[in-house]
């Protein structure tokens, strides 16, 4: 079902967004002010995604965001999918604790995690990001602004917001009893992925470096996504938080089915080149194996299909 003023799924991919949701949680959505999130550990407080593309009745609401309460501040682990979601979070923040908003993470640059950013100016938070984000979002986030606000109405999206703390390799965040690493990670999912480790809980926010129960979209590299994962298995986490997806799973066990996938993507992708199949015929073929074990499988396999054939053909 498609509301009003809304947006296929290929005509964002086709800038790199990441966009989903889902129709019988519309309403709770829509509804500003706070909004219900889980504590999944100590502190750390994450409202659900929807599964489906972004409308004007969800504002976009559709990544796995929250915050993380520490001794002194707080901080915002995604500000969320536009304006009036950033908004609402921060007003579940001001219902639940008093300390100061410190830190806003953006985890990468697709619109559906950080276009909330601007709802916490008043608060004067560093932005934390990745090295390359604010070099993805001067190309990018024009197209993004507008290609949200034909959906969502100007007054909804909310400008991008460039990170002022970039983080190269790994940075310490720390919000008085506890520590937060960030980790810029090598092209994965995008360029410009972030992840979050808490000291305190050993619980690991990795964002869109795991999706679980929606089908993965590929920004970045296929390969490194791969070896980006193997990677954040050897943390030692017991729990993550993906970006989309429940609000915790069990790690690593939780990367057993986008592995799956990401691994059929490369195998059946260069079985196609190694047979001379066109790559418009590869998007046909290519992973539909799994076509069944996801949401949102037939908006976003093609592309992944397309990116997978861009990056092998020539290896």
């Amino acid at each position: 079902m498609i509301a009003r003023a809304s947006t296929t799924r290929r005509n964002f991919l086709a800038g790199g967004a990441c966009l989903c949701c889902l129709p019988g949680a519309r309403r709770a959505f829509a509804a500003p002010g706070p909004f219900a999130t889980a504590e999944i550990a100590e502190g750390i407080h994450i409202r659900r995604g929807l599964d489906e593309d972004a409308t004007q009745d969800n504002d976009d609401a559709i990544a796995n965001i929250g915050f993380i309460i520490g001794r002194d501040a707080v901080l915002v682990t995604d500000p969320g999918g536009s304006l009036a979601d950033g908004e609402n979070l921060r007003a579940t923040i001001k219902r639940m604790t008093d300390l100061p908003i410190k830190y806003v993470v953006m985890s990468h640059v697709h619109p559906d995690h950080i276009f909330g950013a601007g709802a916490f100016r008043r608060d004067e938070p560093v932005y934390v990001g990745h090295i390359r984000l604010a070099e993805a979002l001067r190309q990018r986030g024009d197209y993004y602004s507008s290609a949200l606000a034909k959906v969502l109405g100007p007054k909804s999206v909310g400008a991008p917001v460039a990170p002022n703390m970039e983080v190269r390799e790994k940075a310490e965040i720390d919000l008085g009893d506890r520590i937060i690493e960030a980790t810029a990670h090598p092209t994965a999912h995008t360029m410009t992925d972030l992840s979050l480790l808490d000291k305190k809980t050993g619980v690991l926010l990795p964002a869109d470096l795991v999706f679980v129960g929606r089908v993965p979209s590929l920004d970045g590299s296929l390969q490194g996504w791969l070896k980006e994962l193997a990677k954040l298995k050897q943390i030692g986490a017991l729990r993550i938080v993906p970006g989309h997806g429940p609000v915790s799973v069990e790690w690593p066990a939780g990367a057993a089915s986008i592995e799956l996938y990401l691994a059929i993507l490369e195998r059946e992708t260069r079985q196609a080149i190694a047979n001379g199949i066109d790559i418009e015929a590869a998007i046909s073929t290519v992973a539909q194996s799994e076509r069944g074990k996801w949401k949102l499988f037939d908006d976003y396999n093609g592309r992944n299909v397309t990116e997978a054939y861009k990056e092998l053909e020539w290896q």
